[in-house]
């Protein structure tokens, strides 16, 4: 099977998240396909310790910056979008950032809730409102990209701040898609399912052994948990003209959990 490559030279790309993870996959892929990648998280550094993600995106021959970034905080999402001025502006953004609360709906708290929605949802919505508006200044027609999770239709134990948050995803994606129609800007977002990350509590490893072993709620058909550059392929898909057709619409890469 070949390859499939994509062409984003002149583009600047926010990746919010972009240090580890899904987020650096996709990141490291937008760098080989010749954008400008900017790289807004809270650490510069990966979990496992690996290089910075913009610094091997440089080391690659592609350009890339860090951009200190709490999405949690409003005015945080507001200045790398301003940032991005300086590389042209922002063509696509990937809303990426995200965590987890691992309690019920016994034990989550007020606080807990509000902080998993700041991070997982209100920065979604405000990334599409200001990628959008610096769009719609600049008369760009451009792309917006969140990600969810089979967890905004398929509800896990013990997630119930995390479930809420990815469902709010899917239909800020939905709405923004509709409002944003009438500017070219498209609006769309990729559902991993299992995944290979630092992001869960036992590590890839972890994640790899759950799914192999059956030890999940139900089976993947697949049969295995999915690695961060298919997510990232997914990603970048809807990101190209390759889907220049395609708007608000959620796409599911998860191995065919939503099946059964």
């Amino acid at each position: 099977m070949s390859n499939v490559t994509y062409d984003f030279d002149g583009d600047t790309v926010i990746i919010t998240g972009g240090s580890s993870g899904i987020g650096r996959r996709i990141a490291l892929d937008f760098g080989a396909a010749s954008a400008t990648v900017l790289i807004a998280d809270i650490d510069e550094k990966p979990g496992d310790g690996s290089e910075p993600t913009h610094v091997a995106i440089e080391d690659a021959g592609g350009t890339a910056a860090f951009v200190e970034t709490d999405v949690s905080d409003p005015d945080r999402i507001a200045a790398v979008v301003e940032a991005a001025r300086d590389y042209g502006g922002v063509d696509v953004m990937v809303n990426n950032a995200g965590t987890i609360a691992r309690k019920g709906v016994l034990d989550a708290t007020p606080e807990e809730y509000d902080r998993v929605q700041a991070i997982n949802a209100r920065a979604v919505l405000l990334g599409c409102q200001y990628a959008a508006a610096d769009m719609i200044d600049r008369g760009v027609e451009g792309t917006i990209l969140n990600t969810s999770s089979i967890s905004s239709e398929h509800s896990l134990h013990d997630h119930i701040s995390y479930d809420a948050s990815k469902g709010a995803v899917r239909m800020i994606t939905r709405t923004a898609a509709l409002d944003l129609a009438e500017y070219g800007i498209r609006v769309n977002a990729i559902a991993p399912g299992f995944t290979a990350t630092q992001l869960s509590a036992s590590g890839p490893e972890g994640v790899r052994e759950a799914v192999e072993s059956g030890e999940i709620m139900k089976p993947v058909p697949i049969g295995r948990a999915a690695e961060p550059e298919e997510i990232a392929a997914g990603a970048l898909f809807l990101c190209s003209d390759a889907a220049s057709y395609v708007t608000g619409e959620q796409l599911y890469v998860d191995g065919g959990y939503q099946i059964l």
